[in-house]
């Protein structure tokens, strides 16, 4: 079975698991997890891998499955490590870039928010994935259709912190996929367009 598949699966299994607990229970494990500017000022590093496997509810399914099919396509593409590396490294890199301004800026309320999910690390690898789509205007328009779509909540009014994080993921991701294109034309698979 492929780790994406099997990473999405816990992660919502354990969802379901954290709704079954106490409400006062539940938030400790939620805000022990979080890289929130709190947690991550008081030196709690092991929140940049914790966090990654813990989400507030259960995941909508359009979104796990997405999530499993993005994962999927990276495992086969890339191999299950560098999909694995690829998550890791745009979650925690997104979290620190984050963590930067934030700790100079945010308020009580912020400094302390729940800030889990699978969302930064899905970014980072989607943004990845480019690099295997046909080489020319298909491969470019998608980055630039991808970075406008994920540009679109931060230039909102109402926008968090999560919303700048997402487009920093996603960019991290993109940056990986210009140097898996000097890298390498043919050691991994191509999208196909029909």
């Amino acid at each position: 079975m492929p780790l994406g598949a099997l990473y999405s699966g816990g992660v919502q299994l354990g969802a379901y698991a954290l709704e079954r607990l106490a409400p006062a229970e539940r938030e400790r494990v939620l805000r022990t997890c979080s890289t929130n500017v709190d947690n991550l000022d008081a030196g709690h590093w092991q929140t940049l891998l914790t966090s990654a496997f813990v989400v507030e509810e259960p995941m909508p399914l359009p979104y796990a499955l997405l999530l499993v099919a993005v994962l999927g396509y990276a495992e086969y593409a890339y191999g299950a490590w560098w999909t694995a590396a690829t998550f890791l490294f745009g979650h925690a890199t997104a979290t620190l870039l984050v963590h930067g301004v934030l700790r100079r800026t945010a308020d009580t309320e912020t400094r302390r928010a729940v800030d889990v999910g699978t969302s930064y690390g899905f970014n980072a690898v989607l943004g990845t994935l480019t690099s295997a789509l046909p080489r020319g205007p298909v491969r470019h328009g998608t980055r630039a259709a991808l970075l406008a779509v994920g540009a679109w909540p931060v230039l909102r009014r109402e926008r968090t912190f999560t919303d700048v994080g997402h487009l920093v993921a996603l960019g991290l991701g993109i940056g990986l996929s210009f140097a898996v294109d000097c890298l390498s034309e043919k050691n991994h698979r191509k999208i196909a367009l029909a």
